[in-house]
């Protein structure tokens, strides 16, 4: 199946050239918070054991422990992670729970029970069901896998707290939009909604504090 991949800077610009022509609410956060940044991740294990590691975490916390983490298992793939204790695991930040997680990761993809590379052609929802499948892997982490690691445009992550909030300052809502509601509002910013996403964050970021880094 053919999904337009965001691949560098440049379908960032397309897209967000698109998004200002089509909906005032993106030019005017365009305004405020630029051109997004590229925001590519690694795919494949990598990548979503560090989408997992971010999981309800601030931006500095989770870059520390994926720091520490890259430290001990060097190369990063499943096979070198097994082998690390739990003790060791814990060592770095992570807590039980993504312990756990992490290595159910890492046994379904050495099993092949979990074939992120194949996943790379898939549906958009068959990548879901993939990855939610995994114990301690929950919607949003999927999603953030599909925008960052697979680079999919039209991907969006409709349970993420930031993008709720910042989209009820930009549209001036009364209230904080609902998943349904998010995913109502997105409509209009398809084929590029990855992009609105990351131009979301850049807004919520400026108006929470300008010299903070963007919520993902």
């Amino acid at each position: 199946m053919d999904h337009r991949i965001i691949e560098d800077e440049t379908d960032i610009h397309e897209g967000l050239a698109a998004l200002r022509q089509a909906c005032p609410h993106m030019d005017r956060a365009a305004e405020l918070a630029g051109t997004p940044p590229l925001r590519r991740r690694a795919d494949a294990f990598a990548g979503l054991a560090r989408t997992i590691v971010g999981q309800q975490l601030s931006v500095a916390s989770a870059s520390a422990i994926w720091g520490r983490l890259e430290a001990l298992v060097d190369p990063f793939e499943a096979s070198r992670l097994m082998p690390q204790s739990d003790q060791a695991l814990r060592g770095v930040g992570l807590s039980a729970g993504k312990v756990t997680t992490l290595r159910g990761l890492a046994e379904a993809v050495e099993t092949g029970a979990l074939d992120l590379d194949g996943l790379a052609s898939c549906p958009d929802g068959e990548v879901h069901s993939a990855l939610v499948a995994l114990k301690g892997v929950g919607p949003w982490t999927a999603d953030i896998y599909v925008m960052f690691c697979l680079g999919r445009a039209d991907a969006f992550a409709p349970g993420d707290l930031a993008l709720k909030v910042a989209v009820q300052d930009l549209l001036g809502l009364e209230s904080r939009p609902d998943e349904a509601e998010l995913i109502e509002i997105a409509e209009r910013w398809r084929p590029w909604r990855a992009v609105a996403a990351r131009l979301l964050w850049a807004y919520y970021s400026e108006r929470r504090n300008p010299s903070s880094g963007i919520p993902v």
